[in-house]
């Protein structure tokens, strides 16, 4: 009855602000849904927007307050839970805080100040625990001896310098220094940056020694591998999540934000548009800002790729859970601000998208053959794309109106996340990877199929990795025609069963028939 009550308030509030002066009160461009529990975070914002009048006790699930009724998804665990946990409560509670908005609601409780203010013209920082969070207020970070260094910089250690980020404030460096366990590598924590910070003995803003000041909220990123869509979203799924652990402001969704990539490489990537969602800004690099003392009036270092136990890549999931309400929400917040079209599905047909791949390894040389045994059903709406060739926006319009996405083991498949929540991955052959996209697929809460029968699938040659040695990534594959039909036929069981999908294809049937 609550989920029937935050759909209604949802549909109400979406009409309420199509008609509502805009110039009143500047709300963030959100979902409707997400818009009601944005409201219920700032109560008082919500009194200034006289048309809003929803009633809704729904929130996000990181709030201490936020009943498991009312959080935005609950998780799906019929799994077994014997062997891992206690009970099945416990089995749900450990998926919620592994990969949900449990996450979020750990890193906020963890938010400890490094550095305090005595007066507001003072410097601050508070982090989460190994520094893999921190937020600060008017910091200085010199970058003068940046340009004379000889390589490029990514993925490096020692991009700071003792004396290089200061700030004016009380110290902590018992504290401080506790937190350096995660120094392992670039993108695991802040401590390479952080390890060096120290006291400036005036004010930052009044002591003269910054160049550039920087008025404009700025995220910091540590950013993976920008032509790998898995990994480059790695990047964009945390900043997402790193809002809701800032989000102590009404501005915490605003696009008036700057971002700073940590590196001197130019940004380029086929995903750049993704930015779009988080700033109106141009992107920077280090190259924007090197050679000068910044100061940052507010500034946040945001949660990274590569963090132990953290979020997406190295997320430890608990067995017979899915459906994060967090992934879920990162995959609308994209799409909507982006402004994806979206389609209803047919209600006789399937669409399947199938994703044909132009790279040298992992080709199924009988492609055209398992295409034409979809073809000729017709319960199926089929079409073969090459995502390469494509914008990414036009991809994701793709993927969004899909209801199973079929593709070998590669990074396109990251396009899982943005399907409908009713549809299903075909991971051809997983090529002896088989938790990536699973996982990435139960964290999202899309049905997954891959290939069952070792002996139904024909390696073209034992596949010869560059540095030696047989992999299975680095061949081609030829697949038993029959038994791909039965997968497909299956997939589309499963999607036909979702209650999503039921709802979806009901109303389109009705309004077919007005």
């Amino acid at each position: 009855m609550l989920t029937l009550l935050i759909l209604f308030n949802a549909l109400q509030l979406s009409q309420i602000l199509a008609q509502s002066n805009s110039d009143v009160v500047k709300l963030p461009n959100l979902p409707s849904d997400h818009l009601i529990r944005y409201l219920n975070t700032f109560p008082k914002l919500k009194k200034q927007v006289e048309e809003i009048r929803v009633e809704s006790r729904a929130c996000w699930g990181h709030e201490r307050n936020c009943s498991a009724e009312a959080r935005f998804q609950t998780p799906h665990c019929p799994g077994e839970h014997t062997g891992w946990v206690q009970s099945k409560e416990a089995q749900v509670q450990t998926f919620y805080y592994q990969a949900d908005f449990g996450f979020i609601q750990q890193q906020l409780s963890e938010l400890t100040p490094q550095c305090m203010p005595k007066y507001l013209s003072d410097s601050s920082l508070e982090c989460t625990r190994y520094l893999r969070f921190c937020r600060g207020r008017n910091l200085l970070i010199d970058l003068r001896d940046l340009p004379q260094r000889k390589e490029r910089i990514r993925y490096h250690m020692d991009v700071l310098k003792p004396g290089q980020i200061l700030g004016h404030c009380e110290l902590n460096r018992t504290r401080l220094q506790g937190e350096m366990e995660h120094i392992g590598s670039a993108l695991q924590s802040w401590a390479p940056e952080l390890r060096y910070f120290d006291v400036l003995p005036q004010p930052v803003l009044e002591s003269g020694a910054c160049d550039l000041v920087v008025n404009t909220p700025t995220f910091i990123m540590k950013i993976d591998a920008t032509y790998n869509m898995y990994h480059h979203f790695c990047d964009f799924f945390n900043l997402y999540a790193s809002l809701f652990v800032n989000q102590s402001h009404p501005a915490a969704f605003n696009t008036d934000v700057q971002i700073l990539i940590w590196e001197t490489y130019p940004y380029d990537s086929p995903f750049r548009d993704t930015f779009k969602a988080f700033t109106q800004r141009p992107i920077w690099t280090l190259n924007e800002v090197q050679g000068k003392r910044i100061c940052f009036r507010n500034v946040v270092l945001p949660l990274l790729p590569r963090m132990i136990f953290g979020l997406f890549y190295n997320t430890p999931i608990i067995q017979g859970c899915s459906n994060s309400g967090l992934f879920r929400a990162f995959s609308e917040f994209i799409l909507h601000r982006l402004q994806i079209p979206y389609r209803p599905p047919p209600v006789r047909k399937l669409r399947i998208t199938y994703l044909s791949r132009r790279t040298k390894y992992r080709q199924v040389l009988n492609e055209q053959e398992l295409l034409a045994r979809l073809e000729a059903n017709e319960d199926y709406e089929v079409q073969r794309v090459s995502y390469e060739r494509l914008s990414f926006v036009d991809q994701l319009e793709i993927t969004r109106n899909s209801d199973m996405l079929i593709g070998m083991h590669g990074a396109g498949l990251t396009h899982l996340l943005f399907l409908p929540n009713w549809a299903c991955l075909f991971e051809l052959y997983n090529c002896e990877d088989p938790n990536c996209y699973k996982d990435l697929a139960r964290l999202r809460g899309v049905h997954y199929v891959t290939w069952e029968h070792r002996d139904l699938v024909y390696p073209q040659d034992e596949g010869h990795h560059p540095d030696g040695g047989a992999h299975a990534k680095f061949t081609n594959y030829r697949f038993d025609a029959d038994e791909f039909e039965r997968l497909v036929a299956q997939a589309a069981t499963a999607v036909r069963a979702h209650k999503d999908y039921q709802q979806a294809t009901a109303a389109l049937a009705q309004h077919d028939e007005l």
